[in-house]
Formats: structure tokens, sequence, C-alpha cells
């Protein structure tokens, strides 16, 4: 699935992504329900387009030498940022941060598969 309806329904799964791990993990919060969430899932989206691939880039010999493993770090960094940026959204520690990053991360990894309509090779 690809152009805006494709845009729209990973939107609308990260929404639901950052909803089901405010549910799970205590001190992972979005203020406002589903309307947040997508506000959430916008700015976070928007920040990984800005700037993951660049700083992938500046960070790649760490990302190399742990076999891309450090990539979770940059996600932990943007999804810090997203709460930084938005009064609705809040982590409150680092270990909260640290398992909603790999969370969220397990959850797009599946979203993709859905929304590509692909299997998993």
């Amino acid at each position: 699935m690809g152009g805006a309806l494709g845009l729209v329904i990973s939107l609308f799964l990260s929404a639901l992504s950052l909803l089901a791990v405010a549910r799970l993990l205590p001190g992972f919060e979005v203020r406002g329900g589903m309307r947040s969430a997508l506000v959430v899932a916008l700015v976070y989206g928007v920040l990984k387009v800005l700037l993951q691939k660049a700083l992938i880039l500046v960070s790649l010999p760490f990302v190399l030498v742990t076999f891309g493993a450090f990539v979770l770090v940059i996600n932990a960094f943007l999804l810090w940022l997203t709460d930084k940026v938005l009064e609705r959204f809040e982590i409150r520690s680092l270990g909260t941060l640290i398992v909603g990053t790999l969370l969220l991360t397990a959850m797009d990894f599946v979203c993709r598969i859905f929304v590509q309509g692909g299997g998993f090779f």
C-alpha cells in the first residue's frame, strides 16, 4: 500500500501502538486519547523522517559495530525528543523510555509488514 492511503494507515497504526504501549507500560502516557495519539504519532514520524537517517549516518561506526542495534538508541532519542516537544505525551524514566522504544519498534515492524503487504522476506 503506497501513497496517501499508506501514510494514513501507518499514522493510525502508530497511534494505536502508542496507545497500546501507554496501556501496558506505567510511566508512558498519552494524554487525550486517540486524537492526542495521532498528534504524537505524527510528530514522532516527522522527527524520524527528518533526523533518523542523518543520525544513523553520523553514528554509522556504532551502528555497524552493534549490527544495527544502535538504531534503537537513535529511536529512543527521537521518542525522548517527542516527549520534550509535546505536553500531551510523557515518558517518566529512562527505563520506561527503553522498554517503550523496544515495544514501539517491534510494533512498527509488524505494522510495516501489514501496510506493505509482504511477508518477512
